[in-house]
């Protein structure tokens, strides 16, 4: 296959090496000493640290194809700015004024959806396949994953201009895999605070320390470069994007895997973030039922 001929998505593709640099991930062969080790090591790093990042994992020659395909897709970006806090739960007056659900911060970004990016590009070939997929799930350890069922949300490319960022905030999803198509001039740093909740503990006292700034030793920095493949658990770890300076947006590819299947995400934070719902959005949400960890969403 030509490089001028990239072909369509394909949930049956095992062979990314058009895509992936297979030689430092051979994705087509899962028993590779060298595949082994990867996820070994992203297993150790996403239990410790909650984040582990696949350096280079697109081709360098496929970079600039990427980055075009993706900036190309940000001219028909939806944005939004809004007041929110980390937990995108409206403001309850009887919490004391510095408790973190009281804090809120300023979101802007613009979002491109999985409705509006077609089959023939790089990040829906590298979401919907099968080598994909089982890379995601060997490194999570899970013992299956799926294509988020969301008509919006599977796959959406995260674009934040100049003065843009995203403020502190956890994810619905448990974890989520990215890769960043452009990098900015300036800002658009991600920080995050590993693990600083769980199931049983919202910690409310060290998440709103870091959200006023008096707390920044438990806050860690990457150093997130085009073409590396991110995987995060964002639902436990607090974490942000820095404020982006320049005239080049950061550009985001998001791709989002659930551990079950038919997960759709919530009607109102679907609005926020894309300015439209769809009737599987209305649909889901009548059926919805609380999530069993107990977190605020």
């Amino acid at each position: 296959m030509s490089a001028a001929d990239p072909g369509l998505a394909d949930a049956e593709a095992l062979d990314l090496s058009d895509i992936v640099d297979t030689e430092r991930y051979p994705l087509h062969r899962p028993d590779d000493p060298r595949l082994l080790e990867t996820i070994e090591l992203a297993r150790s790093h996403l239990d410790h640290e909650g984040c582990a990042v696949l350096r280079g994992f697109l081709r360098e020659d496929r970079l600039e194809r990427l980055r075009q395909e993706s900036a190309r897709m940000a001219e028909t970006s939806f944005y939004n700015t809004r007041e929110v806090n980390a937990y995108f739960t409206a403001d309850d007056p009887a919490l004391p004024e510095d408790d973190p659900r009281r804090l809120f911060m300023t979101r802007t970004s613009g979002f491109v959806t999985r409705d509006m990016i077609t089959a023939d590009t790089l990040m829906q070939r590298l979401y919907v396949s099968s080598a994909m997929k089982s890379l995601v799930q060997r490194c999570l350890g899970e013992s299956r994953i799926y294509e988020y069922a969301d008509p919006y949300a599977g796959l959406v490319l995260n674009v934040l201009p100049d003065g843009t960022q995203q403020p502190w905030h956890y994810d619905t999803n448990e974890f989520i895999v990215t890769m960043m198509t452009q990098q900015p001039e300036d800002g658009g740093i991600f920080e995050y605070c590993p693990n600083i909740r769980n199931p049983r503990d919202e910690n409310y006292d060290d998440v709103g320390a870091v959200i006023r700034g008096e707390e920044t030793e438990r806050v860690q920095r990457l150093d997130l470069r085009p073409g590396d493949l991110q995987l995060f658990k964002g639902r436990f770890s607090l974490h942000r994007v820095t404020r982006v300076a320049g005239n080049t947006p950061r550009l985001t590819a998001i791709f989002a895997y659930s551990q079950a299947p038919d997960v759709v995400g919530r009607l109102e934070r679907t609005r926020q973030l894309y300015g439209r719902v769809s009737e599987q959005h209305m649909l889901a949400e009548e059926r919805r039922e609380e999530r069993a960890d107990g977190l605020i969403d």
